[in-house]
């Protein structure tokens, strides 16, 4: 029988999730601060974003199939330690390449630590709640923008960005010891069949909803990694109003989350459909929308929702063509998003270099959603499954 109360595992999980969201996306709201800390321009420090993206897409499959092997509890407190390693090495960095190196190693338990958190998350409820149970730990990364990410960045614009490094790496700490503590010990896992289920991943069915993650995610990082630059040159914001901006995007994700699954309950097609035509145009509006303080409240709530509203839909679409290898399509689709985090990081820093206006560098995502609309349309053609 279930039993009552606070799942405690399940919190642990939650606070882990937390902390990765804080390490994954404070950077965004601390970007001038470190860039002036390390002597470096904004789009050099915008690889700093990509840097812990290309870390995760490279991680996320490798350290899943190499933590697969011990006990859930070991690998998930044994993931946290390299996250709480990184951030020490962030804090303590004493040059811009140093950092960068950091945040590759931070970013190395990010899939694994999502991958295997959600089969344990799905094991301690009964079977019709598994899903409402990894929800609730993804969930943790959403509640990060809403509080810790804006925390965080205060910290790094009137404290140091080294002090808010070193809180995160904290989080590292009190997660391992809630793991520690509230996850029962568990039987070494089996070694998985690597070469089929690599097999699996190489279909078109599977490939094409990949590449749409990636352009997605792409979508929404050209805009979220310089969101505090372009605030102070369109909107004219201070740090204090930043960090405001950050809650209110944050929100937007939560809200996202919440939408975003149930419409993909309705029709994954059509859930990714509408939402990444949203973002799209609210990306093309945005050189409009975000001149005024309460335009870009009102225009980043809505853009957050959009922006994270496709995630459940697009996760869902790759895990479903791949039903073959689920553990490992999850962790290869956390490595796509977070490959298309880098390529928006990086088209944004090229449209900057390029002398183009700051108000003008979410148009670019407006284009990657579009071309990600595009190819949920062509997979409309293709088998639902295709046999190896």
């Amino acid at each position: 029988m279930e039993k009552t109360g606070p799942n405690w595992p399940l919190l642990a999980l939650a606070v882990g999730a937390f902390g990765i969201g804080v390490t994954e996306f404070a950077p965004m709201g601390m970007l001038p601060v470190i860039a002036d800390g390390v002597d470096v321009s904004i789009p050099s420090a915008g690889l700093l974003v990509s840097a812990y993206a290309v870390g995760v897409m490279v991680g996320a499959p490798f350290m899943t199939l190499l933590f697969s092997r011990f006990g859930k509890r070991t690998a998930l407190i044994a993931l946290m330690s390299i996250f709480t390693l990184g951030n020490v090495l962030s804090a303590f960095a004493p040059d811009y390449w140093t950092l960068l190196i950091a945040r590759v190693v931070t970013s190395l338990n990010h899939g694994a630590f999502f991958g295997l958190g959600a089969v344990v998350a799905a094991s301690l409820v009964r079977p019709e709640k598994q899903a409402t149970a990894v929800a609730t730990m993804f969930m943790g990364l959403t509640i990060a923008n809403i509080g810790g990410v804006p925390v965080a960045t205060w910290i790094g614009q009137q404290i140091g960005w080294r002090e808010a490094f070193g809180a995160t790496a904290l989080l590292g700490i009190i997660t391992m010891g809630g793991l520690a503590l509230a996850l029962p010990k568990s039987a070494a896992g089996k070694r998985p069949d690597v070469r089929r289920e690599l097999q699996v991943m190489m279909r078109p069915d599977v490939l094409l909803p990949l590449f749409t993650t990636v352009l997605g995610a792409s979508a929404m990082f050209v805009l979220y990694t310089y969101v505090a630059p372009i605030l102070q040159n369109q909107t004219g914001a201070s740090e204090g109003f930043i960090t405001i901006a950050l809650v209110l995007i944050g929100v937007g994700f939560t809200i996202g989350n919440y939408v975003g699954g149930r419409a993909a309950d309705w029709s994954l097609t059509g859930a990714a459909s509408m939402f990444l035509a949203l973002l799209s145009l609210m990306m093309f509006l945005s050189p409009l929308l975000l001149g005024t303080h309460i335009g870009a409240g009102i225009t980043l709530v809505i853009w957050g929702m959009a922006a994270f509203a496709i995630v459940p839909p697009l996760q869902m679409r790759v895990m479903q063509a791949a039903s073959e290898a689920p553990g490992l399509a999850s962790s290869i689709n956390i490595g796509a998003f977070n490959l298309g985090n880098a390529i928006g990081a990086g088209i944004g820093g090229m449209v900057i270099n390029a002398g183009v206006d700051y108000a003008y560098v979410p148009v670019a995502g407006g284009v990657a959603a579009l071309a990600a609309l595009a190819l949920v349309q062509i997979s409309r053609r293709l088998p639902q499954a295709q046999a190896c």
